[in-house]
């Protein structure tokens, strides 16, 4: 059987900000339950206890408390891509823009718009 997923032993800064965060819970609400996260996992509670306090996804503990260990604080911040790839590079969005700003006469185009 796997080792259980805990988090690694805090330093005192971390300790500290995430007590922060966690009293104050004014940032950002994924931001305050991944740093609930943290400390549960610190205090020897398993995963599908925080899941279940936080009322969270057991694979999304477990993801916090793995990014935690490899990258310190940094895993509070969620890291959202914007979406769909784009698909104009800039030279190709400069022409649509110089097109439909352009009159349509001047385009050699029957159209008044």
């Amino acid at each position: 059987m796997a080792e259980p997923v805990r988090v690694r032993r805090l330093t005192g800064p971390e300790g500290q900000k995430l007590q922060q965060i966690v009293r104050r819970g004014g940032t950002s609400s994924v931001r305050y339950r991944r740093a609930m996260m943290l400390p549960a996992s610190a205090g020897g509670n398993r995963v599908p206890v925080i899941a279940q306090l936080l009322q969270a996804d057991e694979d999304t503990v477990r993801d916090v408390i793995h990014r935690f260990n490899e990258i310190g604080l940094a895993c509070l911040d969620p890291q959202w891509a914007g979406g769909r790839p784009r698909l104009l590079d800039p030279d190709d969005e400069d022409f649509v823009i110089q097109t439909a700003t352009t009159r349509p006469a001047k385009l050699g185009q029957p159209f008044t718009r």
